[in-house]
């Protein structure tokens, strides 16, 4: 590359880091993502969760699987994150 070419710059996206719970859908994973706070009036910590759909191109992401997923460009009707590490391989049991 040249002085005058730059590379593009890197976006400033969320990243989230969550458990797959579902890897049954053609190149998508169900990862549900848990966070602690507390409760605004009691001050109990809570576990709150939430559910995303994320794109995984390759399919290597499986069942029980711990993984980053970014946000992006949306991919289908509910899908607008992607796969972007593998943190954790699920422990057999």
């Amino acid at each position: 590359m040249s002085d005058t070419q730059q590379a593009a710059p890197v976006k400033n996206t969320r990243t989230l880091v969550g458990r797959v719970v579902s890897d049954k859908r053609a190149k998508t994973v169900t990862v549900l993502v848990e966070r602690r706070n507390a409760h605004e009036l009691y001050g109990k910590i809570v576990a709150r969760s939430s559910k995303y759909h994320a794109h995984d191109e390759k399919g290597e992401a499986k069942l029980g699987d711990l993984v980053e997923i970014s946000e992006g460009r949306p991919i289908s009707k509910t899908k607008s994150w992607t796969v972007t590490k593998l943190v954790e391989k699920a422990k057999l049991v």
